[in-house]
């Protein structure tokens, strides 16, 4: 377990679940757009994430995750907001987010991504399904002077 992951476990006792993933952020045609994966078994529209493997630091966890879901290798950048829920099980989950930047890498739908798409930060506030997510979204546009036009 990292140092990061010791400190929010101390921070936040009572979480069940602890994941890790990607704002995988791009500049297209002078546009800021952000990926978004669609997972056919929940039906919704999210960032890619997913829980941390024995022994795995959030840090890789994420790099993992996003490549996983998505196929890109990503070069982490800033850590954002720690985001807590319920999850489906009804238990306490927390997700560690950072900003990514693709490196390089091809999308292969699956089983467990079978879409993905890059949207404007307005269109990807209406596209996401969870409220949690548009929070995260919002905690970006707030954090990046470049993005704060567009939201």
């Amino acid at each position: 377990m990292g140092d990061l992951h010791n400190r929010l476990s101390r921070k936040y006792p009572k979480i069940e679940v602890w994941a890790a993933g990607g704002v995988v952020l791009r500049e297209h045609r002078g546009v800021t757009e952000v990926l978004l994966i669609h997972r056919p078994v929940h039906r919704d529209w999210s960032f890619p994430k997913g829980k941390l493997d024995a022994g795995e630091t959030l840090g890789k966890a994420a790099w993992r995750e996003v490549h996983e879901e998505t196929g890109f290798r990503c070069k982490r950048l800033e850590r954002l907001p720690l985001i807590r829920y319920r999850d489906g099980r009804g238990r306490r989950k927390a997700v560690v987010y950072w900003t990514m930047q693709v490196l390089d890498g091809q999308f292969e739908p699956n089983s467990e991504v079978d879409a993905l798409g890059w949207f404007d930060l307005l269109s990807a506030r209406r596209v996401l399904t969870y409220e949690h997510d548009v929070l995260l979204l919002d905690s970006v546009t707030g954090a990046v002077p470049s993005l704060r036009m567009l939201a």
